[in-house]
């Protein structure tokens, strides 16, 4: 199963869930995260707190998702509300959810105040892809409505 999670500059939040999905999700799951207007580069300091977190990020490019090597089986919007951010639709025929993160390097402040956006960022992600692994993934694969509120619900989560 492949999913993908997009937002509109693929440097950040998109690039921390593919990341952290990829080093979590079992055999058989695939992550790649891609944008709608691509940077182009990856954030340097999501690099920093993913290395510091032990999860590799080898081979990963910011990219657009007119460049995908595949269609994915889901989409997982992940454009936060800071700053009236547009998120991009993806159109194809997917199941879609949303899980809204304001991004964490538009934050200004101390380095203390930038370093604990990217650690909640991060907490809240990671936190959602460990409850979407933890569905019964076989059981859902086949139930798209059930999946989608599934997914949906987890998308409403808070870090811890």
């Amino acid at each position: 199963m492949n999913v993908l999670f997009l937002c509109t500059g693929n440097s950040c939040r998109s690039l921390i869930s593919e990341a952290t999905f990829n080093h979590l999700a079992p055999a058989g799951w695939h992550a790649i995260s891609a944008g709608s207007q691509p940077t182009g580069v990856l954030n340097a300091q999501a690099l920093a707190l993913l290395a510091s977190k032990g999860i590799a990020t080898d081979g990963y490019y910011s990219k657009s998702w007119n460049d995908l090597p595949f269609t994915p089986d889901i989409v997982i919007t992940v454009c936060g509300s800071a700053a009236g951010e547009t998120c991009p639709a993806y159109l194809g025929s997917v199941l879609r959810a949303h899980w809204g993160v304001d991004d964490p390097s538009h934050v200004v402040g101390t380095q203390a105040e930038i370093d604990a956006a990217f650690e909640r960022a991060y907490r809240l992600l990671r936190g959602r892809i460990e409850a979407f692994l933890a569905l019964p993934l076989d059981q859902l694969a086949t139930d798209r409505a059930a999946f989608k509120q599934a997914l949906d619900r987890i998308g409403q989560l808070e870090a811890q």
